[in-house]
């Protein structure tokens, strides 16, 4: 049976849901609020330089491909991409430089050369990873953990009895400790849990299965840029009937009863048989439900961390930069204390820098490099943000200075900034948090808001607030449970 379905927000994950809906023979509707489509995942000009506003970082493109291929669409007549190798470039502060490859006996050679750690032992650390994917997919990422249908597949049984290899009750470093030994490889591999915006340091060690997104399948960058994610899931909704509505705010979602029945914009009232919302959890029940409680200890959660971007043109090329860098800080124990018991940035932050231009050339003027630098950030608790932006600005300029051997301050010919309130303001992430709450519970996958509520028939979510996380590979599974649910 065919229902009108009303979807807030056009991120990824309402376009997934969008997309899966409306293959089923439903008559979708998307409200964005603002004038283009993508959430997080955006793209802007300045000054001859194009820069990739939200994620970076393009993993699992199979998840992507399956929202296409569930339309009866050609993923590659609507986007295309290439492996990236290596996948990542990194640097200490002593010399220490690592090219990380997505090849795991390249990887493990190359980590047993720089590191003198045995090639064997860093293999089975992967493959332990790969191991833990396996045992956890279908629980954790593919299904609703809140429907009792979930529990009674044969492969969540299969999960559930090898769970304790999930290192539940020990932390992410503790076991990378165990493991590896090498303070940084240790590091290395610590800075996966930033993937959810968490702390290595008191996250459980289940979140040693995220490398298996680079080292199963590994690095990626769409033609185009990661924009073209977007604009490759907009153009394929609109080819199968989806309407979007731009520009045309939500200010309610109507109920009858204990059902969900429209959606209230700015401008009118659109009745609907089933709603979808694709905006942060918390802010779809104050502004959207407030007539409505938020469930369970959701407001209570720790929240994620956000990032402090600087968008910089750089008037010249770095050979010794790849599309993904890191720039370790020298005490990353005190930079994930700082962030999340102090709200804020230390001095000496792990930086990230992204340069799309590497392989897309019209991305910046001949001989110059589109920089997208990065710092881990807490989320908004009443700081004062003008003075972190501007310490942290010197200090980060100081730092990439210092360990690429080149004054950067002359080089910046444009620059833009966002940070935690302006991604809040702009996104309606709850406290401008990535990822809605963190993954520092190892309880925290089953406290993660589900992707409906038992207290609105009709009402679903998507998204990186609820299940089964953020980041774009999740957001588009959040979509596609979604369109499971919803029928």
């Amino acid at each position: 049976m065919a229902h009108k379905i009303g979807i807030i927000g056009s991120g990824v994950a309402g376009l997934s849901a969008s997309i899966h809906l409306a293959s089923q023979g439903n008559e979708v509707t998307v409200f964005e609020a603002n004038s283009y489509p993508g959430g997080k995942l955006t793209t802007f000009e300045q000054d001859g330089y194009r820069f990739d506003a939200g994620p970076s970082l393009f993993t699992m493109p199979q998840f992507l491909d399956a929202v296409f291929e569930a339309a009866g669409k050609n993923p590659r007549d609507y986007y295309e991409y290439s492996k990236v190798d290596p996948g990542c470039h990194y640097f200490w502060e002593d010399g220490t430089h690592f090219e990380a490859s997505s090849d795991i006996a390249k990887f493990s050679s190359d980590a047993e050369s720089v590191f003198g750690v045995p090639k064997t032992r860093v293999k089975k650390y992967i493959e332990d990873s790969f191991e833990l994917y396996d045992i956890t997919q279908d629980v954790f990422l593919k299904n609703s953990l809140h429907k009792a249908s979930t529990y009674l597949k044969g492969s969540t049984l299969k999960s559930f009895s090898q769970l304790h290899k999930a290192h539940l009750f020990s932390s992410m470093n503790k076991v990378n400790e165990q493991k590896l030994g090498h303070p940084k490889l240790v590091q290395f591999f610590n800075r996966y849990a930033t993937y959810n915006g968490s702390n290595p340091y008191s996250a459980p060690g289940t979140l040693t299965v995220v490398p298996t997104l680079e080292f199963r399948w590994g690095t990626f960058l769409p033609k185009g840029g990661m924009h073209r994610i977007t604009m490759s899931l907009f153009e394929l909704a609109k080819d199968i009937g989806v309407k979007f509505r731009f520009n045309e705010k939500v200010e309610r979602i109507t109920t009858s009863g204990n059902g969900a029945n429209g959606i209230a914009t700015e401008k009118q009232m659109y009745p609907f048989d089933k709603v979808v919302s694709n905006m942060d959890v918390i802010p779809t029940y104050r502004q959207l439900l407030p007539d409505h409680k938020i469930p369970g200890k959701v407001e209570s959660q720790e929240r994620s961390s956000s990032a402090l971007i600087f968008y910089w043109g750089i008037e010249k090329e770095f050979a010794e930069l790849g599309l993904h860098n890191i720039l370790w800080s020298e005490s990353y124990r005190e930079e994930f204390r700082q962030l999340f018991e102090n709200k804020t940035i230390i001095d000496d932050p792990t930086v990230y820098i992204n340069i799309t231009s590497k392989h897309e050339k019209a991305d910046a003027p001949e001989g110059c490099e589109n920089w997208f630098v990065m710092v881990n950030a807490p989320h908004v608790a009443g700081q004062d943000w003008e003075e972190i932006q501007k310490a942290t600005r010197n200090n980060v300029i100081g730092k990439i200075s210092r360990m690429l051997k080149t004054d950067i301050e002359p080089l910046i010919k444009t620059e833009e900034i966002l940070d935690p309130p302006k991604i809040e303001s702009q996104t309606s992430s709850y406290l401008g948090s990535l990822y809605g709450t963190s993954s520092n519970d190892r309880m925290a996958a089953f406290l993660r808001h589900p992707n409906f509520t038992s207290k609105i028939k009709n009402l679903y979510f998507c998204g990186g607030s609820v299940h089964p996380g953020g980041g774009i590979p999740l957001c588009l599974l959040s979509g596609k449970i979604v369109g499971d649910l919803a029928v």
